[in-house]
């Protein structure tokens, strides 16, 4: 591989990244509130206590806050260069994405984050790389598990499994139980980038471009963080005791500016959901379920 892109599965499968030490407080986690658009009502004191640590009605951590614990990952990643696995950053996109926290996230603490590559599959056309990064705190309990599928154009063909199929989380053939439509600031992909996540893709126009888009797009991760507050606040309440895991699969780019529509289906312990663009119509969110507790 000296030189050249590609993949041996042998090397980069079950490569451990160096832990990551995070420290958090209410300031960071209500920038990341903001970020993915709460509150949608400034008056409504169920979002407001998201982003206003003195909230009369108690400050509450995003669940999907979790997803932010692994971002300073993304320096390595944009190296392009990991023992066994070699590309151009530019053409990594994040393909599905899966956040469990089993309880209640804190309002400030020490997180620290084991990132390890789980598998690695051949696409063909790309390599889809997989990253667990379960989150510990100071006692070793787990706080929280993030699973990160990385499709990686151009890199395929290197004879590995295709693996799994993940044609899941169909919603049912009837209308959806709720949706909830918010739209997106101009410059939200600028604000939702101060939690970590500072791929140029995002900011730059210049960089936007060499990836084949006409100006920056939105943090796929912004948009599940929109969705995740919709089902939060159309199935439970806003409390995030209730909300368990979320998984989606990232089908398409949002541009900022644009408004979100997010259907939900409730079936048992599960919401199904799709997020869309009203302007284009586009699925932007598919495969995409939250589990409750």
């Amino acid at each position: 591989m000296a030189g050249d892109y590609g993949v041996d599965p042998d090397q980069i499968v079950g490569y451990a990244f160096e832990p990551l030490a995070i420290r958090y407080t209410e300031r960071d986690a209500s920038l990341y509130a903001l970020g993915v658009g709460a509150p949608a009502d400034p008056l409504d004191q169920d979002e407001l206590r998201f982003v206003y640590e003195l909230s009369a009605a108690g400050f509450r951590v995003l669940p999907t806050f979790a997803v932010t614990f692994p971002t300073r990952m993304i320096d390595t990643l944009l190296s392009g260069s990991l023992p066994g696995l070699r590309y151009n950053p530019m053409l990594v996109l994040h393909g599905e994405q899966m956040v469990e926290v089993p309880r209640p996230l804190p309002a400030a603490t020490v997180v620290t984050a084991r990132p390890k590559v789980a598998a690695v599959y051949d696409k063909g056309s790309g390599a889809l790389v997989v990253i667990d990064v379960p989150c510990y705190d100071e006692n070793e309990a787990l706080v929280a598990l993030n699973r990160s599928s990385m499709f990686i154009r151009g890199i395929g063909g290197f004879g590995g499994e295709r693996g799994p199929s993940s044609e899941t989380n169909t919603p049912p053939a009837r209308p959806p139980d709720a949706v909830i439509s918010e739209r997106t600031l101009p410059q939200q992909a600028l604000l939702y980038r101060l939690s970590g996540d500072i791929n140029p893709l995002h900011a730059d126009p210049l960089m936007a471009g060499l990836a084949g888009f006409d100006r920056p797009i939105l943090h796929g991760l912004c948009t599940f963080g929109y969705a995740a507050r919709a089902v939060l606040r159309a199935f439970c309440q806003n409390d995030p005791a209730r909300f368990l895991r979320m998984t989606a699969r990232f089908a398409s780019h949002v541009f900022p500016g644009e408004m979100l529509v997010t259907e939900m289906w409730h079936e048992g312990e599960r919401v199904l959901l799709r997020t869309s663009t009203a302007e284009r119509g586009d699925p932007v969110l598919t495969h995409a379920a939250v589990d409750l507790q």
